[in-house]
């Protein structure tokens, strides 16, 4: 791989980053490396974001400190994964993330194609027994026999070119190189305060443009994932995307099946749940990416129902948008509701017309959703009882209160469920809401109150009556003596 790039170094006086803006566990990490004659670079999102004058989520350290040094150095370090071995720094309120320079070793000069095809189904689904029996020896000799190759090659691709393995230690210069995009590359030195910029990524950061490291096409081979990557950056950022990475993406986007299910699902969640849900959802359409993700629904959208296009989904993610906009926290049940909901409340009508009753249709229709999701992106089972509970309480909320209204704000996805109904009613503003009834119901049971002082909607807000008085009996004359 050859970028052609210079390293650039800006000081501390041509950039903006402040040491007081970083976590002190960072900073505390970056000098404990460097007394110890490491060199140590603060890197990734968090430099990037920096420079943008926006608050950092986290904050990534990269040294030449490899993972077994860390484990010595550190007494609250956990080393975690295969395919990239990293140290993660246990503190009170954060975990510092740290990385070993990583190599550009040409992956045939580690692993013939023999040992490849051997390992690779190995390397690909991390077997817990291989796990297990490494745990069995100390970390030192763990890192000895990783480096040793007794556990197969650091760096293994598949016959595709897909990294499956990558623990191969290199020098700075050649990690920045390996990033994926210019603008996460950039590295904030400890040691001065100044900025080094191996692939003109502080150049990109002042166009407003996400370009891969690289050769795109080869970046996108080696892991699909990239590419929802450059989507969710340039969608939280306002970025553009640059042509040539835009247009690998565009001939790619087939491939992104070939990134496990469990890590999809995760992928999605930050894409939606950054702030810019609807412009993301839009990004992902236009670029191929979405229709390989969620197969049936895309070929869903494409139809219009009685002659309109589906537009909920994107209403549901500017609900989303405005809600994480305002700090209120959407759970992934809620998100998934908002997303798919018309789409799976069409499912459930179709299994109610077959003559199932509503909650035995509300079951088939989230199974049979799910069905449909499992070769590309795995929702936990968990999260799809919150749903299909959020669909099935909304037929229930016509009842107010009705039997057992008590049970029904005290199920797990009532809130969830509330919040899903009022996104329905800016939809449709009815004249009396019911969301606003089912909240004032749950207030007055919360506060102990019987549920006759909850009007139900449509109903005015009577006075409460006076009581009547007792009407006092005359009491008959008593008998007069007998003389």
């Amino acid at each position: 791989m050859n970028t052609n790039m210079e390293k650039v170094i800006i000081p501390r006086a041509e950039h903006s980053v402040s040491r007081s803006q970083l976590s002190p566990n960072a900073v505390k990490t970056l000098y404990k490396l460097k007394e110890q004659g490491f060199t140590a670079y603060l890197v990734g999102g968090g430099v990037r974001d920096l420079l943008l004058g926006r608050e950092p989520k986290d904050f990534d350290v990269v040294t030449d400190a490899t993972p077994a040094q860390l484990k010595k150095m550190f007494r609250n370090c956990r080393l975690i994964g295969r395919r990239f071995r990293l140290a993660h720094l246990h503190f009170h309120d954060e975990i510092i993330e740290v990385a070993t320079f990583r190599s550009m070793v040409d992956p045939s000069a580690e692993a013939p194609a023999e040992e490849a095809a051997e390992t690779l189904s190995e390397a690909a689904q991390e077997l817990p027994r291989e796990a297990a029996a490494e745990a069995e020896f100390p970390e030192e000799e763990r890192e000895g026999r990783r480096r040793r190759g007794h556990h197969g090659p650091s760096m293994l691709k598949s016959e595709d070119g897909m990294v499956l393995r990558d623990n191969v230690f290199g020098t700075p210069e050649e990690d920045a190189v390996r990033r994926d995009f210019t603008v996460n590359a950039l590295f904030y030195n400890i040691a001065d305060f100044s900025i080094i910029d191996h692939v003109g990524g502080m150049e990109d950061l002042k166009q407003g443009l996400i370009r891969t490291i690289g050769d795109p096409l080869v970046r996108f081979t080696e892991d699909p994932v990239r590419m929802i990557r450059a989507i969710r950056f340039a969608s939280m950022l306002g970025f553009n995307i640059e042509e040539r990475t835009e247009a690998a993406i565009e001939e790619l986007c087939g491939t992104i099946s070939k990134a496990t299910p469990p890590r999809l699902y995760e992928e999605v969640l930050k894409l939606l749940l950054l702030g810019a849900g609807e412009r993301t959802y839009q990004m992902m359409r236009h670029s191929g990416l979405f229709a390989p993700l969620f197969p049936h629904f895309d070929a869903w959208l494409e139809r219009e129902s009685e002659g309109y296009p589906h537009a909920r989904v994107s209403k549901g993610l500017e609900w989303v948008d405005e809600l994480i906009g305002q700090d209120e926290p959407v759970s992934q049940p809620l998100l998934i509701a908002l997303v798919f909901g018309e789409y799976l409340e069409e499912k459930i009508t179709e299994f109610r017309e077959t003559g199932l009753p509503p909650q035995q249709a509300a079951d088939a229709a989230v199974a049979a959703f799910a069905g449909e999701l499992s070769p590309t992106v795995t929702v936990p089972n968990r999260v799809l009882v919150a749903v299909r509970d959020i669909l099935s309480l909304q037929l229930r909320f016509q009842k107010t209160p009705g039997r057992n209204g008590r049970g029904v704000i005290g199920r797990p996805s009532f809130l969830d469920a509330l919040q899903y109904l009022r996104f329905l009613e800016k939809l449709t503003p009815p004249k009396k809401s019911l969301a606003d009834w089912w909240e004032r119901y749950a207030l007055q049971q919360t506060a102990g109150l019987p549920a006759a002082d909850v009007a139900a909607p449509g109903e005015a807000e009577k006075a409460p009556a006076k009581k009547k008085r007792r009407r006092r009996r005359r009491r008959k004359p008593s008998p007069m003596p007998a003389e």
